[in-house]
């Protein structure tokens, strides 16, 4: 259906379910097209949200604890279409899109409030994002009630089901009240979690601690409703199965937001000053047995378009030469699709990528440029018979073997430059690679007054000798060297005398980590591979991956296996928050002493959760467990009715990824339609129903994000694919100039 509102004043009724900031960026793409044209585009409008949250939704609410972070810097969060996004249509003017860095100048400006006192590379915390949202939520509903015909309804209230009614969708919500019948319906229900009676073991737990006057936490958020004091006061232990970022917001938040302060010592190392409120002690643990890594300062925000990564061998032009000659035929949504595996296929790619990007960070551009040369032959070799090895282990081994024996040449050419036993005077190449390792290992400032001995070899390698990294980098060239096994498992599973070794080492790795993210995504080699390949490259691991573009079993591994590690290696929590995290381990407030692969379960003798380290051989007991897991959507588990009961109707169904020659794989997504409509169970398109976030989920990858600035961010081109429905692009709107010189009301 498509309604032509030149020639018919019936308002389109819109229905958009979730308040959150995806609902945010949508009111302001209606609020610069019904600007845009002057006249009135006649749109009625409601939104149903249970917080009753709008604008930040319950995950950002202005009103949550003070100690949680964004996950984003503060240069790197917008909330309106900028110049960037092709094809976004008219642009508010510049004013009315202020990016989050720009509301908190302007709100520092107004208040002088230290909180707001921001710069492009800071880390703001969650509840100042979501005031900000708050902000521009109410003023693009300002703007769109201004224009006659527009009206904008804020339901707080769930939304449960929907019922067709001809030609429209009637809301069905869990008050009872009167359902709304929209021409068209947006679902941005956000994250959820899964009901917990669906999961065995959940259900085990509930029931043991139902038995025995414990509590189970299926779902952390919002943390002060589900940790109160009550509960997870002193004279409680807490574990806590996960230690990602909501793991790591548990742990923040049952200290620091308890009232414990955080102060330094004078040797700089952070220190925690308990209030007494705090739980006993917060047990640690997961099945890597590693929190995410420390996000990097963002050294690529002063000039993103020029310092974003460009890969060389990871491209989307490989992935389609790999589908071409190893891609194996399938039909995928009625349409042909040749899929890889990802670990055979894809991975090797991401792999001599990593190492690249590590060893160009270490020894310079020149030496990538040589790297780059040396490796073609090889990189074409795999591209034309990708199946001709055993493995990744073996495809990785042959990609990377030119490049780890220029690396070798290389090292072992700086070594003895540093050990004074050669001069690099006359030779630019090697030059440039003892410059580049030396600014690397202990800064351009040091660097500068070593190289002023570099004329006189013993005087350089004595000055070299008594130098320290304050990164704790190796000092030796041939000592730095990229693992990817290293990179993902830096702490060793083995070899420990007892738990306190254990934990000694993993404050190690924490130590190192900090001061490695600290240095920044470009000039720290481990910091830039990871930031670059999994980062800035992640569109192309989603050409990989979306629509079926892998074989059924290894879309299940990729989830499983390389989800986790992009996860941890470039989504991970600012250097503040993990130097808090550290600090917290050190004082013994938070217990990491179970390892890896520990295993929760029920003590019925001591009537209490009982986790075991396999690794480590700790054993500790807990009066509260916190599932702090992040739920993959599945639409049938989901504890939100909604999806459930779209599914009984038929509305919608689930995402199957086709096996050939092996099982489906189901990951719990919707199947929808590259412009995010939803299949219905007979095989149709439903056009009027759009779902934006988690339930696209399975048959796409990575759909959840912050709008970001500068950037043709996806958001603003996916709400597009629901606007474009009712109020097509191609409509008059006058030049830009016009559009931005339109008073506001």
């Amino acid at each position: 259906m498509t309604t032509d509102t030149s020639v018919n004043p019936t308002p389109i009724h819109l229905a958009i379910v979730g308040g959150g900031p995806t609902c945010t960026y949508v009111l302001e793409r209606l609020a610069a097209l019904v600007h845009a044209r002057g006249t009135s585009v006649p749109l009625e409008i409601v939104v149903y949200d249970l917080s009753g949250e709008f604008g930040p939704g319950q995950v950002h609410s202005p009103d949550q604890t003070r100690t949680s972070y964004l996950n984003r810097v503060v240069g790197q969060v917008a909330f309106a279409a900028d110049e960037s996004v092709v094809d976004a249509g008219p642009l508010l003017p510049a004013d009315e899109r202020p990016t989050l860095l720009d509301w908190c100048r302007k709100k520092f400006q107004e208040t002088g409030d230290p909180r707001f006192d921001l710069v492009a590379e800071d880390w703001p915390k969650r509840y100042v994002h979501g005031l900000a949202l708050k902000d521009q939520f109410e003023r693009y509903i300002e703007i769109l009630q201004a224009s006659d015909g527009v009206t904008v309804t804020l339901r707080r209230s769930e939304v449960v089901d929907m019922e067709e009614r001809g030609e429209r969708f009637a809301v069905l919500t869990a008050d009872g009240a009167t359902p709304y019948e929209a021409d068209y319906v947006l679902m941005l229900t956000g994250h959820s979690s899964n009901r917990p009676e669906l999961d065995p073991h959940q259900a085990a737990w509930a029931s043991f601690a139902s038995e025995h006057g414990k509590h189970l936490i299926p779902n952390a958020y919002p943390l002060e409703r589900s940790l109160d004091p009550a509960r997870t006061g002193p004279g409680t232990t807490v574990a806590c199965l996960g230690m990602g970022l909501t793991g790591i917001d548990v742990l923040l938040y049952l200290t620091e937001g308890r009232g414990g302060t955080f102060e330094r010592d004078a040797d700089g190392q952070l220190r925690y000053l308990p209030s007494g409120a705090e739980p006993d002690s917060v047990v640690a643990f997961s099945r890597s047995g590693l929190f995410t890594f420390a996000r990097p300062y963002n050294e690529k925000e002063r000039d993103i378009a020029a310092l974003e990564y460009k890969g060389a061998f990871l491209t989307t032009a490989a992935v389609s030469e790999l589908r071409r000659t190893v891609g194996v035929l399938n039909i995928i949504g009625g349409h042909e699709k040749r899929q890889l595996d990802f670990e055979a296929h894809v991975f090797p790619l991401v792999h001599l990528e990593m190492a690249l990007i590590y060893y160009s960070a270490l020894y310079g551009p020149e030496f990538r440029e040589s790297a780059v040369r040396v490796l073609r032959p090889a990189y074409d070799k795999f591209l034309a018979d990708a199946e001709a090895f055993s493995g990744h282990h073996e495809a990785g081994a042959f990609l990377l073997a030119p490049l780890e024996e220029l690396a070798g040449s290389v090292a072992a050419q700086v070594d003895e430059a540093l050990a004074g036993r050669r001069t690099v005077s006359g030779q630019p190449v090697l030059d440039s690679a003892l410059r580049a390792f030396l600014t690397v290992v202990y800064g351009a400032e040091r660097t500068a007054e070593l190289l002023t001995h570099a004329a006189r070899p013993q005087e350089f390698a004595a000055a070299v000798a008594a130098a320290r990294s304050p990164w704790r980098h190796a000092e030796r060239a041939a000592d730095n060297v990229f693992s990817w096994e290293r990179t993902i498992s830096p702490v060793p599973r083995t070899g420990y005398s007892g738990p306190q070794e254990y934990v000694e080492t993993f404050l190690d790795f924490l130590d190192v980590d900090i001061r490695w993210a600290s240095q920044g995504n470009l000039s720290n080699p481990a910091k830039a591979a990871a930031d670059a390949a999994w980062r800035d490259l992640r569109g192309v691991v989603i050409d990989a991956v979306d629509f079926g573009g892998l074989r059924a079993s290894s879309h299940r591994t990729f989830l499983g296996v390389y989800t986790p590690h992009h996860n941890r290696l470039c989504q991970g929590a600012s250097v503040e928050a993990m130097e808090k995290v550290a600090a917290l381990i050190r004082s013994g407030h938070v217990d990491v002493s179970v390892g890896p692969e520990a295993r929760v379960d029920t003590d019925e003798r001591a009537g209490r959760f009982r986790v075991e380290g396999r690794v480590t051989g700790s054993t500790k007991w807990a009066d509260v467990l916190v599932d702090a897991r992040v739920h993959a959507f599945d639409a049938e588990r989901d504890v939100m009715p909604v999806y459930p009961n779209l599914l009984k109707r038929g509305l919608i169904r689930k995402w199957a990824n086709p096996g050939v020659g092996e099982a489906d794989f189901v990951p719990g997504g919707l199947d929808l339609t590259p412009e995010f409509h939803p299949v219905r169970a007979d095989g149709t398109v439903e056009k009027r129903i759009t779902f934006l976030g988690p339930p696209s989920e399975g048959v796409m990858y990575h759909q959840i994000g912050a709008l970001r600035p500068n950037k043709d961010h996806h958001v603003i081109r996916d709400i597009l694919c629901w606007i474009n429905a009712f109020i097509p692009q191609g409509d008059p709107a006058g030049t830009e100039q016009q559009q931005n010189e339109r008073t506001l009301a």
